[in-house]
């Protein structure tokens, strides 16, 4: 038996628990730092299979690495298993229906994305006892993906030094490669004033608030300046109070800096910086800056990712059958009209099809082979599984888990990756990590010639983008 049939014989032998875990993990629905049943159904999962697990890594409560095996080469899965505020939502439901008491949902689907990388280190564990051979797999469990930076910080605790390749992957509505992120830093800006009353001594008075405001319009006349790939946002975290008669003496801001390196990102923010300094200055009040953390650039490894979107070409997309296809004509259904008709027509175009017949089964099947323009390709979005790709020669892959056209951090992504729907795509993405970590154990030059690319793309420095002292969760 070939390792293609031994990693699909295994891989049905796991179906039941990955689905099992996809619908606890997202029961649970926890924010970042807080996933501590997420985490522990995890661990419970893990140590019940026979690996090692070491919790609290890099001293983060909610965060583990689960072992197995021994010697090179050693290969890493990014698990992930935070929710999202506000996307409470029936799993099934597609009208508007929060869960009672629950104001989480995963609207990302990492309730999937974790019950996949779980499912691929549990076939990867049986394939190495069956076979044998020499290596090691290791289960990273990351919190707090989505506002935490969790896995920048476990990078600047060394947890994933050590690494030959590692894996992850993310649900999507299609199967396709993922593309180069940007970097990002998330920074607060505290403004502090003098309170007076508003109409009678205004001139006592140092409104933190103006000082606020001074600062957006500035940063927003700065935005001409700087490169077209850069963004910058920003929300009002403490706006001073309500009460218009009394100047506000405090208020704060919590601002995003975005840029496809995080060197560039750096330069701006020290641009960013300055404008906040100086509005202070205009509005005699003090400002104090928290940097509270940041990610690298995503970087995809041409190896690992080629690797990993053969393995999942060569067992073909999820396996939808017509629950499935129920499920998501409601959703579908849903979509606003314009968005519906440019959906159909995508899914139409990627899976070789009428229109009619995709509207009819609504789940992207087609599977995207990999091409080397992944590596020219910059999504605007962030991911701290980039702070890993500077590590370790990384590859990701996403997987179709809602319908086409539905969008990431919704209530609606939340309501179907809770169905088998999230199950199947979270299994399809498991038996395709095995299948490529077992051909880098049959041949260990893989990983050599994959960490030879990366060498060559950040010449092996890693910048950590973590204050020093700065504690996970800190400031937010």
């Amino acid at each position: 038996m070939g390792s293609k049939e031994m990693i699909c014989s295994i891989a049905e032998t796991k179906n039941e628990r990955i689905a099992d875990i996809n619908h606890a993990v997202w029961s649970y629905a926890e924010g970042g730092y807080q996933e501590h049943k997420s985490a522990a159904k995890l661990i419970e999962v893990l140590r019940s299979e026979g690996f090692a697990v070491e919790e609290r890594a890099g001293g983060i409560e909610t965060a583990f690495i689960g072992s197995y095996g021994s010697g090179s080469p050693v290969i890493g899965i990014l698990a992930e298993y935070d929710a999202l505020p506000n996307l409470s939502q029936e799993a099934g439901n597609a009208e508007r229906c929060p869960i009672e008491g629950q104001r989480f949902g995963h609207g990302c689907g990492h309730s999937a994305l974790g019950a996949g990388a779980v499912g691929a280190a549990l076939i990867v564990k049986e394939y190495l006892k069956e076979t044998g051979l020499p290596g090691t797999v290791k289960l990273f469990g990351c919190p707090a993906e989505e506002t935490g930076f969790g896995k920048a910080f476990m990078a600047k605790a060394h947890c994933f030094d050590g690494l030959d390749m590692c894996f992850s992957w993310h649900p999507a509505d299609a199967n396709t490669n993922f593309p180069r992120a940007i970097a990002n830093y998330a920074v607060r800006f505290d403004f502090k004033g003098r309170s007076s009353h508003a109409s009678s001594a205004p001139e006592q008075g140092r409104s933190a608030l103006d000082a606020c405001e001074l600062m957006n319009v500035g940063v927003n006349y700065l935005r001409e300046h700087v490169p077209a790939s850069t963004r910058m946002h920003y929300a009002y975290l403490d706006c001073g109070g309500d009460a218009p008669n009394v100047v506000q003496d405090h208020s704060s801001l919590l601002y995003y800096v975005r840029g496809p390196r995080l060197s560039q990102c750096t330069e701006v923010l020290e641009r960013v910086k300055k404008i906040a300094q100086g509005a202070a200055l205009m509005t005699e009040t003090e400002v104090h800056i928290q940097v509270l953390g940041g990610l690298n650039d995503y970087i995809p490894n041409d190896t690992a990712s080629r690797l990993l979107a053969d393995a999942f070409l060569a067992y073909g997309g999820p396996d939808f059958g017509e629950e499935e296809y129920a499920i998501a004509r409601k959703f579908f259904e849903t979509l606003p009209e314009e968005d519906r008709k440019r959906a159909a027509a995508s899914g139409a175009r990627l899976n070789g099809i009428s229109e009619e017949e995709f509207a009819a089964r609504p789940l992207s099947t087609a599977v995207e082979p990999y091409s080397e323009k992944v590596r020219q390709t910059l999504m605007p979005g962030s991911t701290d599984v980039g702070d890993v790709s500077h590590i370790a020669p990384t590859g990701q892959y996403m997987v179709t888990g809602v319908v086409l056209g539905t969008g990431d951090h919704t209530w609606q992504f939340t309501a179907q990756i809770g169905t088998s729907i999230g199950d199947k795509s979270a299994q399809s993405i498991a038996r395709a990590i095995a299948y490529a970590s077992a051909q880098v154990y049959e041949d260990p030059g893989l990983a050599e010639q994959a960490k030879r690319e990366l060498l060559e793309e950040t010449g092996g420095v890693y910048v950590s983008p973590i204050p020093d002292g700065m504690k996970p969760g800190e400031g937010v």
